[in-house]
């Protein structure tokens, strides 16, 4: 019993250990707010560009573009209320699923590019700070302060 409570004590901790790390952390934060956004940019797709766009191609509900498939052998499905359940290939929610794709690629592209202009803004304020200030000259090393000494104490002898 003891040596399972060890190992079991060991993996807690190195989990703890992984868990903890701010990688980790940061990972996990990422994904619930990427979950969440994806939800925005769906209802965005769905509920606005999607109705717009159905206007300037005659009213279409992308939701109802759909191709019914054949059924090649067997009785057909029934739901529970006694209708045929269709197999259908729904077309117009890929076109939907794309265009939301689309939506959250581009705003990571520009979260990203954003990102590299504050990067890159902030390496060239280094820059310009280590190019406003020269650098300062190295101070003498032992050896040379004591041959400077040697040389005043030579030329006051002569």
């Amino acid at each position: 019993m003891s040596k399972k409570n060890g190992k079991l004590s060991k993996f807690w901790e190195e989990f703890s250990a992984f868990a903890i790390k701010g990688n980790a952390m940061a990972l996990a934060v990422g994904t619930i707010i990427g979950a969440a956004f994806s939800t925005i940019t769906k209802s965005l797709t769905d509920d606005i560009i999607m109705p717009i766009v159905s206007i300037f191609l005659g009213g279409v509900d992308f939701s109802e573009l759909k191709i019914v498939l054949p059924r090649l052998w067997g009785d057909p499905v029934l739901d529970e209320a006694g209708n045929e359940i269709l197999n259908t290939l729904n077309w117009g929610n890929f076109i939907s699923a794309v265009i939301n794709f689309f939506i959250l690629a581009l705003v990571v592209f520009f979260i990203v590019k954003g990102l590299n202009k504050l990067t890159e803004l902030g390496k060239k304020k280094e820059e310009a700070e280590a190019a406003a200030e020269p650098p300062a000259p190295p101070a003498p090393s032992a050896e040379e302060v004591l041959l400077t000494e040697i040389r005043d104490l030579l030329k006051e002898k002569n």
